[in-house]
């Protein structure tokens, strides 16, 4: 069960892993952007590593707790090891979220850190002709989902970047992409068109580590709320 003993590589006070049955809770983080503006909120709520993790090539570090560690993965990995109870707590996108499932995670915080615009866009000009339309997403669930409400017929292309290449080169009507100042779509000829929701990063926790670690995990969640509510 999570919390009870680490699926992670344990750091000794030397910074060494080690492996043994201990009660450690092990906060997974999501690199980027979502790292480095979740570091600030995480010293406000008294949680800090003890070395500088943008200078580091480690993935697990110790905290001034006792009780807890931190992991930082792919934002896309995130949610697995939360779920499957690798880590109990972890920081990522309402955009993975939404296109991978939140099943066996509570989502008790919005950070409200990271925050954009998950959108349609298109070349400047563009009108729907009642056509089927190709659309390019790296967020094929999310985009199904939504031109399926609205009773459009697409082809759905998988790209993983550069989404605003695909309409230029005919590759694709329309992309669904994140969207933060909109001057990459203008400066390729394109403008947003719709939004499909609101995008910041949410605080997520593993449902069976809640209920066997419930005291420690409600005061992290606790003092990262506070934190959360300090920045407002």
């Amino acid at each position: 069960m999570a919390g009870e003993i680490s699926s992670v590589p344990l750091l000794s006070s030397a910074g060494q892993p080690q492996r043994i049955m201990n009660r450690i809770l092990t906060l997974a983080l999501t690199k980027g952007r979502i790292l480095k503006e979740t570091l600030p909120l995480l010293d406000r709520a008294g949680i800090r590593p003890c070395e500088n993790i943008s200078e580091s090539r480690k993935l697990v570090f110790p905290t001034n707790r006792d009780d807890l560690q931190i992991v930082v993965l792919r934002g896309t990995d995130v949610p697995t090891y939360v779920r499957l109870g690798a880590a109990d707590i972890g920081v990522v996108g309402k955009d993975v979220l939404l296109e991978h499932g939140a099943e066996g995670l509570y989502e008790p915080l919005d950070l409200g850190i990271a925050r954009c615009r998950l959108m349609t866009a298109g070349p400047s000009g563009w009108q729907h002709t009642g056509a089927r339309v190709r659309v390019a997403t790296k967020f094929v669930n999310i985009a199904r989902r939504h031109f399926a409400a609205q009773g459009v017929n697409v082809d759905l292309i998988k790209l993983y970047g550069a989404m605003e290449l695909a309409p230029t080169m005919q590759l694709a009507d329309l992309i669904v992409d994140i969207v933060d100042t909109g001057n990459t779509l203008r400066a390729n000829g394109m403008q947003p068109l719709e939004e499909i929701a609101a995008i910041s990063s949410r605080l997520v926790v593993n449902k069976a580590a809640m209920r066997s670690r419930h005291n420690a995990i409600a005061d992290i969640v606790e003092r990262i709320g506070a934190a959360v509510g300090e920045r407002a």
